[in-house]
């Protein structure tokens, strides 16, 4: 059967059905502890809601299988206003909606998500692909067993807000949430049937999936082009039939794939084709991480490495985490937290304060992080506190030549490495950095708080600032590497 979570893993990515269906359970990762946390979190929403409605519904949620299916069905022939916890079925396709509301145009279903209802900025938010193409999975058996005349459904989100996904209505250039779904059906019918070979691909998300270990071990044994850092599924999917491993690529010559400002690759350019060579040849040499062009940093005495956690599904940052070091003297350093110990506004507002303070009585230094979230963060929490900063002080501080993005400023543009990818855990790992916590991850560390949050427990609260205090210092080290790191003339 092809169902609405098949399809939502099918949209993050295309081979982890393949894996669920076929490979033996027990070379599964143990289930990653955000994940874990996403499910909790979205349970217990999902009860909120349904206690909090006001309107009379028919609660299917302690059936299941076909006793569910029957009362379903029996319910929507009675007409009933609204349905939790239904099972629908046609064919080959079986869903489980939230909510079935009956309207004019027959039974809408509705999904309550813990999540946004949208991707994207507030002023340009699109519905979201995955959550899309299971409401049209609900729409399409509503519609085969004539019980719905419209393609459209809605999410119930975190914000409490009904959110509506018109399955029909244009997308852009790539049609509309109707004809994805389509597309991500016939996948999905392939998949099912053994007629569809799908292909792992190494991307940042699938450090959260519980077939990583299997798919990394198995990309290495093949060599696949994804294990370059920025080449995804669909380059390597372009350049695999003339390039089928690292090594070939880098021993390729690519000069007759170029043609004027074009590549025989659709969506690479010659640019983009050079770049990916270059890292093909620096792993399969086995080379060590080099400058493409100069590197300079600000010369202050004084430095601040500081790295924000935050917890998505409460909209709150709960640590300003800072490494100081003075004229680059390690035993100088020391850390400096600034730590919510509850998750309300007052607190968020408390440790923003004090991390604000923190960075304006320590200039002059050099402000190093590591990718735009902790200017990103600090932005945010500036509209949301204003009586601490405002937003143009954030902007004067990060657009200033004292900060500095090593990610976006200094490793992505000016070096290459031979990685997996340029996060600041594999580069300080490559560089001989060790994380003390044995599972150190962002991810991770949400879960720890929300432990925290539960049992105020000192050594879990230690647990999180140590993990903060790793990742400040692990850019200290990345840091130092990158003013010694040699310089390669390219091009």
């Amino acid at each position: 059967m092809i169902t609405a979570s098949m399809l939502y893993d099918l949209v993050v990515c295309p081979h982890r059905p393949t894996m669920d269906l076929r490979t033996d359970p027990a070379d599964r990762d143990p289930t990653h502890p955000f994940v874990e946390l996403l499910w909790e979190r979205g349970n217990a929403y999902e009860a909120k809601v349904i206690a909090g409605l006001s309107a009379p519904f028919v609660d299917l949620s302690a059936y299941e299988t076909d006793e569910k299916e029957r009362r379903t069905a029996e319910a929507m022939d009675a007409g009933a206003p609204l349905i939790y916890a239904g099972r629908i079925r046609a064919a080959d396709l079986l869903g489980v909606p939230d909510l079935l509301r009956r309207e004019p145009c027959g039974y809408v279903p509705g999904d309550i998500k813990s999540g946004a209802g949208e991707e994207g900025p507030e002023d340009d938010s699109k519905p979201k692909p995955h959550y899309a193409v299971q409401l049209a999975l609900y729409v399409d058996i509503l519609e085969r067993q004539g019980r719905l005349s419209e393609r459209r459904g809605f999410v119930w989100d975190r914000h409490g807000e009904e959110v509506p996904y018109d399955l029909t209505a244009p997308q852009g250039k790539r049609g509309t949430l109707w004809q994805d779904y389509e597309k991500a059906l016939a996948l999905a019918r392939g998949i099912a049937a053994g007629t569809t070979e799908t292909r792992p691909a190494y991307a940042a998300p699938c450090k959260l999936c519980h077939w990583y270990s299997s798919c990394t071990a198995r990309l290495k044994r093949e060599d696949d082009l994804t294990l370059l850092p920025e080449l995804g599924r669909e380059k390597r999917d372009a350049l695999s039939k003339t390039f089928p491993t690292v090594k070939a690529f880098a021993a390729a010559e690519t000069a007759p794939h170029i043609l004027k400002k074009k590549t025989a690759f659709p969506g690479i350019g010659p640019d983009t084709l050079e770049k990916l060579q270059a890292r093909a040849k620096l792993r399969a040499d086995g080379g060590r991480p080099y400058a493409k062009r100069p590197l300079t940093f600000p010369g202050h005495a004084r430095e601040l490495f500081f790295d924000v956690e935050t917890h998505p599904m409460l909209e709150l940052c709960y640590l300003h985490g800072f490494v100081v070091r003075e004229n680059r003297d390690d035993l100088t350093e020391r850390y400096v937290p600034f730590f919510a110990d509850e998750p309300t506004p007052e607190a968020e507002r408390a440790a923003f304060r004090k991390a604000w303070a923190f960075l304006r009585d320590h200039r002059p230094c050099a402000l190093y992080y590591y990718s735009p979230y902790e200017r990103t963060t600090l932005a945010h929490l500036a509209r949301r506190h204003p009586a601490v900063c405002s937003e143009d002080e954030v902007r004067a501080l990060f657009d200033s030549d004292d900060a500095v993005d090593l990610y976006h400023d200094a490793v992505r543009p000016h070096t290459e490495w031979p990685t997996l990818d340029f996060s600041v855990k594999t580069l300080a790992e490559y560089l001989g950095f060790r994380w003390r916590d044995p599972h150190p991850s962002g991810a991770a560390s949400v879960r720890w708080y929300h432990d925290y949050l539960a049992n105020p427990d000192p050594a879990r609260k230690q647990r999180i600032l140590d993990y903060n205090e790793d990742d400040c210092r692990a850019m200290r080290v990345l840091l130092d590497a990158l003013r010694l790191i040699p310089r390669r003339v390219t091009g």
